[in-house]
């Protein structure tokens, strides 16, 4: 599975034609579904173009993508950035009323725990980040609720290329046998990089049939170092590379 990641926490001034609207995001998921995206990972905006879990915001969002990629799972962020309080956190959650289909959690934040019980209370599943270089997954495994989780996002923040494909070897030893789960592997399991990493472990992902991700929130540059021009061209890239680790 392939899961595009459409914006991140990006703004206009790193990528001119970032989707930030609602319209924009629905566009962009539409064009990188038609290309073979089977989820979608969005970070709703607020009017300034900033990270926000507000109501107004996520609803409208939400509505817009699934309009364009109807059938299609949706997730969207509760990272700390946007709101430090993860009490506060787990009440925007309960506020929203179209809600995503899953919504992602950094397992190496406070109050991780407090987040993640307010998205499952009200129906919404969990991505479990687990960050590379974090206590993260010792933390998840101490979670009650772990079995319960969509998936588990292996998050490899090491940039340089080539010291990512170690880091991210790293990430999946410590991932293994995560209690709770009945596997962390194929349809549990997405591995992803970022920047000068992302296509270094998209590759590890590939090659050992996990999930992978792409999209302009991990990079906005194709394999071959050419600036993307959009996520679809992302996607085409991504889909080009699952396929040449299957052969």
């Amino acid at each position: 599975m392939l899961q595009v990641c459409l914006n991140g926490a990006r703004d206009r001034s790193e990528c001119e034609w970032l989707p930030v609207t609602p319209q924009q995001l629905g566009d962009a998921a539409a064009e990188a579904v038609s290309l073979g995206a089977r989820s979608i990972h969005i970070h709703p905006k607020d009017e300034k173009g900033a990270d926000t879990m507000a109501a107004v915001s996520v609803d409208a969002a939400v509505a817009a993508v699934r309009a364009s990629a109807p059938g299609v799972p949706i997730g969207v962020t509760t990272g700390e950035w946007t709101e430090p309080d993860p009490e506060r956190r787990a009440a925007l959650v309960r506020s929203w009323s179209v809600l995503p289909d899953h919504a992602s959690v950094n397992w190496h934040e406070e109050g991780a725990e407090v987040v993640a019980d307010a998205l499952l209370s009200v129906g919404i599943g969990v991505e479990a980040g687990v960050y590379s270089g974090t206590d993260a997954a010792v933390r998840l495994r101490g979670w009650p609720g772990v079995g319960r989780v969509v998936r588990v996002l292996g998050e490899v923040v090491e940039r340089d290329p080539e010291r990512a494909v170690g880091v991210a070897e790293e990430l999946l030893r410590e991932l293994a046998g995560l209690g709770g789960l009945d596997r962390v592997g194929r349809g549990v399991l997405l591995l992803h990089g970022e920047e000068g990493g992302a296509w270094p472990v998209l590759r590890v992902a590939a090659g050992r049939g996990l999930d992978v991700r792409i999209g302009v929130e991990d990079t906005l540059v194709l394999p071959d170092g050419r600036v993307a021009e959009g996520n679809g061209v992302l996607v085409r890239a991504a889909l080009e590379e699952v396929a040449g680790a299957a052969r």
